[in-house]
């Protein structure tokens, strides 16, 4: 999407991306008010369960890299090609995704090529208590690998947490072994959950690296699901699929994550995202693998918080960001590397260099420059 939110490229958007203009991604989203300029209102359909929205006769497609789609029940990553790099507007059914009756008659992947670990097999690994425990502060690390052409050939995730580094689950699924996407894992997903093969269709992996090459936004958000409860994200989907390899998604009950439930049960839900970061592999937390090729590295330091009256039916709302250029968000303690010199100790390349509270090095080694992000850091870039 556009840095800008559309302002540049179309006259009449006067609100530009602080007020959410010029937002897209794989569902083509056809529920925004507001698409290429001009209002979303012909064969606007009020939603029978939202009182804000609704679906319009326009639809705001572009590729979408699902760093971080998480709750405290469970979590997943994933790539989603579209045909075409860049944001595009679609007309009706013809954009395809949640909002259409043909799913996949748009230009872009609505399905992705998704890791969740409970998915994939692994029940214990991401949850209260468990190897990744969401009662503490997160930090969620994803690198991104391209081959000997300059293709996306793999992204990788680690964790961060309480000083250890945690490498992804291993799936577990027949057929289907691995912990990272690569384009080989994918094919092997789809053929063993038998899911439909909308992302070879979109272009795969390789396709995903091209929208990445580009200019991209970071995008931090807190929402509930008015389609599906989010039932995709943490319980059995489709519903009446249990014990069917893949529909088994996370430890929630069917009948939860119902948005009226959801806001009145547990309105605190929130997140924390800080101390964003990107770089090369391995530089934006210690003690990451350092596996070279000229990749980007991004990690996300997150802390969802919710409080539940009952736990095994409330879930903190989820979190999405939908990223290019790997961004990275860590709470951690971890300082950036230094060089010293005559006149001083001066932040390396992609170290922190400013923020509230920072007391390290305030000048960068040449030729980079401290850049502000926001109050509370400042990086060498």
């Amino acid at each position: 999407m556009d840095t800008d939110g559309g302002v540049a490229k179309y006259s009449n958007n006067k609100a530009g991306a602080k007020y959410g203009t010029g937002y897209c991604d794989a569902q083509c989203p056809r529920d925004l008010k507001f698409i290429n300029g001009e209002a979303n209102v012909a064969g606007w359909t009020p939603s029978t369960n939202d009182a804000n929205a609704g679906v319009g006769n326009y639809g705001s497609c572009c590729s979408e890299m699902d760093i971080w789609e998480a709750n405290n029940m469970a979590t997943a990553f994933t790539p989603h090609p579209c045909t075409t790099i860049g944001q595009s507007r679609c007309t009706g059914d013809a954009c395809g995704g949640t909002y259409s009756s043909d799913r996949y008659s748009g230009v872009c992947d609505p399905d992705g090529c998704d890791f969740n670990s409970y998915r994939q097999g692994n029940k214990t690994f991401y949850g209260k208590g468990m190897t990744v425990d969401t009662n503490a502060k997160i930090t969620v690390v994803t690198q991104f690998y391209t081959d000997a052409s300059g293709n996306l050939s793999e992204i990788k995730r680690f964790y961060a947490q309480n000083g250890k580094i945690i490498p992804n689950s291993e799936s577990t699924i027949a057929g289907n072994p691995g912990n990272s996407i690569t384009q080989d894992w994918c094919d092997k997903q789809k053929a063993a959950f038998g899911d439909t093969g909308d992302f070879n269709k979109k272009g795969g992996l390789a396709q995903m690296g091209k929208a990445l090459a580009g200019d991209m936004v970071l995008v931090m958000s807190v929402w509930d699901d008015h389609a599906v409860n989010m039932l995709w994200l943490d319980s059995t989907y489709p519903t009446d699929k249990a014990g069917v390899p893949g529909a088994e998604r996370g430890a929630c009950p069917i009948t939860s994550g119902v948005p009226a439930d959801v806001e009145a049960q547990v309105p605190n839900s929130n997140v924390i995202y800080s101390n964003i970061r990107f770089g090369p592999i391995g530089s934006t937390v210690a003690g990451l693998p350092a596996n070279g090729g000229g990749s980007s590295s991004s990690s996300s330091t997150v802390k969802a918080t919710s409080t539940t009256s009952v736990a095994s039916s409330t879930k903190a709302g989820t979190t999405t960001t939908t990223t290019s250029k790997p961004a990275t968000s860590s709470t951690t303690s971890v300082k950036p590397s230094t060089t010293s010199t005559a006149s001083g100790a001066k932040a390396t390349h992609w170290g922190q260099c400013g923020g509230n509270g920072y007391t390290g090095p305030t000048v960068c080694e040449s030729p980079y420059t401290c850049k502000y992000s926001n109050d509370w850091y400042s990086q060498c870039l």
